[in-house]
């Protein structure tokens, strides 16, 4: 596996080696070696898959206590992922980075705790799987303004069109107001 840092340097595109024959493919998504040789150094303790319709998008999400280090992959179809830093302390605090991951590029992202995550979905149909370093706390989710203009996420609106959104997502706390990490 080739673990890249991004523009944030703790958040990291991984790209898995691939092994390929007119049968089909072979890959490794973890590896805990490897992981812990590029810095990632976790147990991760809940896989989550979610499905999701063009249009979609779902975030951005963190939880303020319980925080969760998520690695992201798409099994179908498309997405553009997006991580935003929360953390006060940090000299990336406030700024994101965004990636189109798919089933066909087969890329992962490591996102660690102390940032808000989400996603919009590019293709007819896409599912994202996610592992999770701690459990889902529900009163300890917090969720920010996906179009934040302080933010100034640029997402791939296909059309321009707002995206769909859940009644907590289309109601997130602006990031003037969020609850950030120290």
């Amino acid at each position: 596996m080739q673990f890249s840092p991004t523009k944030i340097q703790e958040v990291l595109l991984i790209e898995p080696n691939l092994f390929g024959d007119d049968r089909g493919f072979f890959m490794e998504t973890y590896q805990a070696q490897q992981f812990s040789r590029a810095g990632i150094d976790v147990i991760f303790v809940q896989d989550n898959h979610s499905g999701s319709k063009q249009g979609i998008l779902r975030g951005l999400h963190y939880q303020i206590q319980h925080t969760q280090g998520k690695l992201v992959r798409v099994i179908s179809g498309e997405i553009f992922d997006v991580a935003v830093d929360l953390r006060r302390s940090s000299t990336t605090f406030s700024q994101w980075v965004g990636f189109f991951l798919s089933s066909s590029n087969k890329y992962q992202v490591w996102i660690p705790p102390g940032f808000a995550h989400g996603f919009y979905v590019l293709s007819e149909w896409a599912e994202v799987l996610y592992k999770v370093s701690d459990f889902y706390f529900p009163n300890w989710e917090r969720t920010l303004l996906w179009s934040d203009p302080t933010l100034g996420i640029k997402w791939p609106l296909l059309n321009g069109e707002n995206p769909i959104l859940s009644e907590k997502d289309a109601n997130g706390t602006p990031f003037k107001k969020a609850e950030l990490f120290d």
